[in-house]
């Protein structure tokens, strides 16, 4: 029998906020997070770009020292947006062995491993910490998770690149699907705004060289767009069955129905429009919806020359020519690319557009590519009266793609 899964809290921590309600107001006013980087290392190493997307809020203004000195800031993030879910839902109480953590990051502790190669080499093997291995593990976020909140019944990792996190959503539906938890905190983090990490993305190109206007660098579907920009921070979901939801009384946000997860299996760092399709295509016969029902798509969109466009053959090879009059967010314009964070937090930011029927406004649009019709604005549009259907897509370096289906709850 399928259960229904519902989201009964958020949390989210980025460059345009601190919880999931200021990205969602900063997100709607049109802020950018795209800014100069202020780190001597920048100029010390002549970084070929100066900017990106620095979460708004630092962790130690949140966690407690001692908390904080034992995780990597990738973990930091995840655990003060898991923090602001749980509140968000209530603090479900529930069996721990019916708690669950489906979690993801792309690079996980990329901060504390090169920390600890710089002493090494500096200072010799005596001065590495101990916590070295367990703050830079990629699954260092959901054993933190699972331990703070005492969730035993699985705690789960993705390393998909830029798809962890929806692939971590998709995930936990499929678990609480199949009963093996009756709550999943899910989501994703990511904290990899380093020297190496910006010289590598810049060397393939991938990033945007605009050091001189940080705050529209990023510019899905643009003419002149030329790059995505760095962004970090975490976003989660808690996620639950209907049975458990109700019987609490918990709020209800809206209805994860369905998720999709495919491989492209061409390239390792290109993408394939007909893999993306598939995904969409499996998001909706898992929801048991058809493409006309969808009325909102929150995109990938990461502002590259050849991403921004086979998302589109991927969308309209599902949709058809109906693709064109479905109002579109591009919402990484304004947050940055989180990499395996960002699809948790569009996730936050599809349901919230959902609930309040609007979809959010795709800053820093100039001229839109003429070879990318798709209905985005750099205002708000409305998304209508009736019941909504959205995805939140995205895809990843290895190939990997994942999308997202939700629903207005309807009881």
């Amino acid at each position: 029998m399928t259960k229904r899964i519902v989201v009964t809290g958020i949390g989210a921590t980025s460059a345009i906020g601190g919880t999931a309600p200021e990205n969602w107001t900063n997100l709607l006013a049109g802020m950018s997070g795209g800014r100069t980087l202020e780190h001597e290392w920048v100029e010390e190493l002549q970084l070929p770009v100066t900017f990106a997307a620095e979460a708004i809020v630092r962790p130690e203004e949140v966690l407690a020292r001692p908390v904080a000195k034992r995780l990597d800031p990738s973990s930091q993030f995840a655990l003060i947006a898991a923090m602001e879910a749980w509140e968000d839902a209530g603090s479900p109480d529930v069996d721990p062995e019916r708690l669950g953590v489906d979690f993801a990051t792309g690079i996980g502790g990329v901060w504390t491993l090169l920390d600890a190669w710089d002493t090494l080499r500096e200072k010799g093997p005596r001065r590495v910490m101990p916590m070295t291995v367990p703050m830079l593990m990629p699954n260092s976020a959901a054993g933190n998770l699972s331990l703070h909140f005492t969730a035993r019944a699985f705690a789960r990792t993705v390393a998909s690149a830029c798809a962890s996190s929806t692939e971590s959503l998709v995930n936990a539906y499929e678990h609480l699907q199949a009963g093996l938890a009756d709550v999943v905190i899910a989501g994703g983090t990511e904290s990899a705004i380093h020297p190496i990490t910006i010289a590598s993305f810049a060397s393939m190109q991938a990033l945007s060289r605009r050091n001189d206007d940080p705050a529209t660098a990023s510019r899905p579907y643009s003419e002149d767009r030329d790059g995505f920009v760095m962004g970090e921070g975490a976003a989660v979901l808690i996620l639950e069955t209907e049975e458990h939801a109700k019987a609490r009384g918990a709020k209800i946000y809206a209805e994860l129905v369905g998720g999709g997860v495919t491989a492209d299996a061409f390239h390792i760092t290109a993408n394939a429009p007909e893999g993306a399709a598939r995904a969409v295509t499996l998001a909706l016969e898992a929801a048991g919806r058809t493409p006309d029902e969808i009325t909102h798509v929150n995109a990938h969109a990461t502002s590259t020359p050849v991403g921004d466009p086979n998302e589109y053959a991927a969308l309209k090879s599902v949709i058809g020519d109906r693709v064109h009059d479905i109002p579109v967010s591009a919402t990484k314009a304004s947050t940055g690319h989180l990499l395996g964070g960002t699809g948790a937090l569009e996730a936050i930011f599809t349901i919230l557009a959902i609930q309040n029927r609007i979809a959010p406004p795709t800053i820093n649009l100039t001229t839109q590519d003429p070879e990318i019709p798709l209905l985005v604005s750099g205002d708000a549009q409305p998304l209508g009266d009736g019941p909504q259907l959205a995805i939140s897509n995205s895809f990843g370096f290895g190939g990997h793609n994942a999308v997202a289906a939700f629903a207005s709850y309807e009881d």
